[in-house]
């Protein structure tokens, strides 16, 4: 029987033209069932609706009886319950259970909801695609090509990414077994929180969200899991963390990739938001300012921040509505690793520059003196 955990997303019958699906399903695997939460969003502006619930892990069909139902006002980054919501919108009628029929195919999900004897419907969803590599079309280029195009390129109207295998899109907490950020805000964040604050010399504060945005970002770049991706302003600072752990050994392809994101047009189009959890869909530039973190300045670091599994799906679908194009993999070849270490390293662009500290200094001495990035030695 198929696995029921993953990111899943659809429309609801009054949100078939939209960009952005309006139903999401988010569902953790664990490992007799998969637990997680459902969201809804109208496109009136009213409010939305979430519950969470758990399933079997594996299942044809299955059926769920008097499931509590939430509400999200729309804007607002939290969740009522239904006296609450009442009391908000004196005018509107809430239900609050719903029934809930989940019929699975594959990568196709059927969900049948009823909240009242004249209230039901359906919404086919889709499971955000599991695999590792890339489905985006990317141009190869030469490192002179590249060039190029990165000097043609309007400063700071692009952000760029650098990585050593032509790899999906992907946040390093969507490539976990986990999706439901819900789960995610409410738990595991209030848990680092507490754990480095005793840490750290600056203490966050929770209720400030510039000074929370710095948490996850610290977070991010010391190894926990984040909805972020890190970007950079400089597409030569995206190449050094592309080639810069590149080994031909233990490598799938010959070459490495570079996205660039028009991070201009991008912003001026969407709505950027600043959370995940009671939001929709979204994929937003996020630039947090820079405590407790030293190497973000250095890198040209910017963050996007995103409750969105399959990203470029997302975008394509966006790109072929609006008829604009918004991100570009650009692939070059790996065997150009020493020569281009070389060049970047007389650019400035060092792990020494790049990341303060010892571990930075070691890595560059190491890639100087063992060859990591020179050509081997030829004999006489």
């Amino acid at each position: 029987m198929p696995l029921v955990a993953g990111q899943w997303t659809g429309c609801t019958p009054d949100n078939v033209a939209g960009q952005f699906p309006n139903a999401i399903i988010d569902l953790d695997d664990g490992d007799t069932i998969a637990q997680g939460t459902a969201r809804v969003f109208t496109a009136d502006g009213s409010p939305g609706a979430t519950c969470d619930f758990k399933l079997p892990r594996e299942f044809t069909e299955h059926q769920l009886q008097g499931v509590e139902l939430y509400w999200m006002p729309s804007g607002q980054a939290t969740m009522l319950n239904t006296n609450q919501i009442k009391a908000a919108y004196p005018d509107f009628q809430f239900p609050e259970i719903i029934n809930l029929k989940f019929v699975l195919d594959g990568n196709e999900l059927s969900v049948s909801w009823q909240t009242g004897p004249e209230n039901s419907g359906q919404v086919i969803f889709q499971r955000s695609p599991t695999g590792a590599d890339s489905s985006l079309e990317a141009k190869d280029m030469t490192w002179a090509q590249f060039k190029d195009f990165a000097l043609k390129q309007a400063p700071q109207a692009f952000v760029y990414r650098g990585q050593p295998e032509p790899y999906r899109l992907r946040t390093a907490f969507h490539r976990t077994y986990r999706k439901d950020l819900i789960r995610y805000v409410m738990e595991d964040i209030p848990t680092a929180h507490r754990q480095l604050s005793a840490r750290t010399s600056h203490f966050f504060d929770a209720s400030n969200p510039q000074q929370m945005g710095a948490f996850w970002n610290l977070l991010q770049h010391h190894g926990y899991p984040t909805p972020l991706l890190d970007w950079t302003y400089s597409p030569f600072v995206a190449a050094f963390f592309a080639f810069r752990r590149r080994k031909a050994s233990d490598s799938k392809s010959n070459k490495v990739r570079i996205f660039a994101f028009d991070r201009d047009g991008w912003s001026k189009q969407f709505p950027q938001r600043d959370t995940v959890n009671f939001a929709p869909l979204h994929f937003s530039l996020f630039e947090a300012i820079s405590l407790e973190n030293a190497r973000a300045i250095p890198q040209q670091a910017i963050s996007t921040l995103t409750n969105v599994d399959d990203i470029e799906t997302l975008i394509s679908k966006i790109e072929k509505t609006s008829g604009k194009t918004f991100l570009q993999a650009i692939d070059l070849p790996a065997e150009n690793r020493p020569e281009i270490m070389v060049e970047l390293s007389l650019m400035g662009i060092t792990a020494g520059s790049l990341f303060r500290g010892l571990d930075g200094a070691c890595e560059e001495l190491m890639g100087r003196f063992f060859h990591h990035q020179l050509p081997p030695l030829k004999a006489d």
